[in-house]
């Protein structure tokens, strides 16, 4: 998925915490690198030991930021983390998350994920009344109604009030003194799963990451659902109740890892079914089927098995290549494509091959792509998405820029398959997204503009 600055799609953060863990830290790193994929800009650790709060977090992925040494300085059984990255241009040290707080004589940690639709006006309330913040993250703003004691002394009673002012996209996770908290916004766009390790429990973005530590799936946390655990176990309240389940489509079609499951939908089984309804809907006069790596692999084996076409290696991506190649010039972002993909030439020279990718974005990447594969002797490009034209932008989490910036804006199919320069250019349409992931409700405001939410006046501009 192409950006014209050659970037790609991404989303912002992933969440982890635990509860009762012995060395909880040591986890949560292996948590957090089950979670790279959703953020590279920058992580850290909260970890709270006999009362006392420590904090390690910087820019860079989680093997950089958080080594051994740094590990050894987040002591307790209990702490949070997080992986970042920026839905907007804006980063630096003072957004990295998790953050620390003061709220009288008590101190709290907090991370979260996602985008709050409302903040511009919430914030400004604050300002009006003395706030000062020092990030321009949703995060902070999250913090600071928590710790302005809406409701008193009472923790459960506090969050919950502020999480029902907020409107928008939030899986949250706050680490106090001795309770660990994680909530969800009350239309449940941004997945959150809870697990138990041993005694203790885990709560994580995607159940990969409680895979990774040999944690045991409980359940999902639902949509409008706090969730405190402490030293007399779980219990469970509500904030909201919008009766919704907006899970934003994007975490099926291309965020999650494959090996996660959704809200009871396991992500690969998603992909492989959208890719068999692509084909079913749309097949292709060709010889072979390839795939843009790596999150169209599954959609691609679904496609090829459906069409009886062997399934090919015909691009290579390079692992060693950072997954953002931002340069001041077009050749240059020309030749960072080709740094981190390269066509199979003996695969693909003389063939009509059948791309699958699961989505265009801004179409940059995937213009190059058609580009190299007929350099490399393809005869002929068709382009297979799976999923619907991706034309609105999404204002809960997700680096899209305007409307005006996305390809499929405005624009018809035909005006698509030309700009990249495919033979045919199909998409899956909204009902097989619907079919793949066996649900009734989902976030498809990105294909459809029909947004769950009020939008407010700093969004729609």
């Amino acid at each position: 998925m192409g950006f014209p600055d050659g970037r790609e799609l991404h989303e912002e953060c992933g969440v982890v915490g635990f509860y009762g863990v012995g060395h909880a830290s040591s986890h949560a790193f292996m948590a957090l690198q089950a979670l790279q994929h959703r953020g590279q800009q920058g992580c850290g650790i909260a970890s709270v030991d006999d009362g006392n709060f420590f904090l390690h977090k910087g820019e860079g992925p989680v093997r950089d930021v958080l080594g051994e040494q740094q590990i050894a300085t987040l002591p307790g059984n209990s702490c949070i983390g997080h992986v970042r990255y920026p839905t907007t241009e804006v980063g630096g040290q003072e957004n990295l998350q998790p953050f620390l707080f003061s709220r009288k004589d008590s101190r709290f940690a907090l991370a979260h994920n996602g985008n709050i639709v409302n903040a511009a006006s919430v914030k400004q309330y604050l300002e009006r009344h003395g706030h000062i913040f020092h990030s321009t993250s949703d995060s902070e703003l999250f913090a600071y109604l928590v710790g302005s004691g809406l409701r008193g002394e009472d923790w459960d009673a506090n969050i919950r009030a502020a999480a029902h002012l907020l409107d928008g996209a939030f899986s949250t996770v706050i680490l106090t003194r001795n309770t660990l908290y994680a909530c969800r916004d009350k239309y449940g766009f941004r997945p959150l799963s809870l697990g138990s390790l041993g005694k203790g429990y885990v709560v994580a973005s995607e159940t990969c990451a409680l895979d990774t530590v040999g944690a045991k799936f409980i359940r999902d946390i639902e949509p409008g659902e706090l969730i405190a655990i402490g030293p007399d176990g779980i219990r469970s309240s509500f904030h909201s109740h919008s009766g919704s389940r907006c899970m934003c489509s994007m975490e099926y079609i291309y965020f999650a890892r494959p090996d996660s499951v959704i809200e009871g939908c396991s992500v690969h089984g998603f992909r492989k079914l959208s890719g068999r309804l692509l084909q079913e809907e749309h097949p292709a006069d060709a010889d072979l089927v390839t795939c843009i790596p790596e999150s169209s692999m599954s959609a691609a084996i679904g496609f090829a098995e459906s069409g009886g076409l062997p399934l090919e290696m015909g691009l290579i991506k390079n692992m060693y290549v950072a997954r953002t190649f931002i340069q001041p010039s077009q050749s240059l972002r020309d030749i960072g494509v080709r740094m981190k993909l390269s066509p199979v030439r003996s695969i693909v020279k003389g063939k009509r091959v059948a791309v699958i990718d699961d989505s265009i974005v801004r179409g940059t990447t995937s213009r190059q792509i058609v580009q190299m594969l007929r350099d490399a002797g393809a005869t002929a490009v068709h382009m297979r998405i799976a999923s619907p034209p991706y034309a609105w932008p999404c204002y809960y989490g997700i680096d899209t820029g305007t409307k005006e910036q996305l390809l499929a804006y405005g624009r018809s199919v035909e005006d698509i398959r030309r700009y990249i320069g495919a033979d045919t250019l199909e998409y899956l349409s909204v009902e097989g997204l619907y079919k793949a992931s066996g649900r009734t409700q989902l976030c498809t405001a990105c294909f459809n503009g029909a947004y769950p939410t009020d939008l407010y006046q700093n969004n729609a501009e």
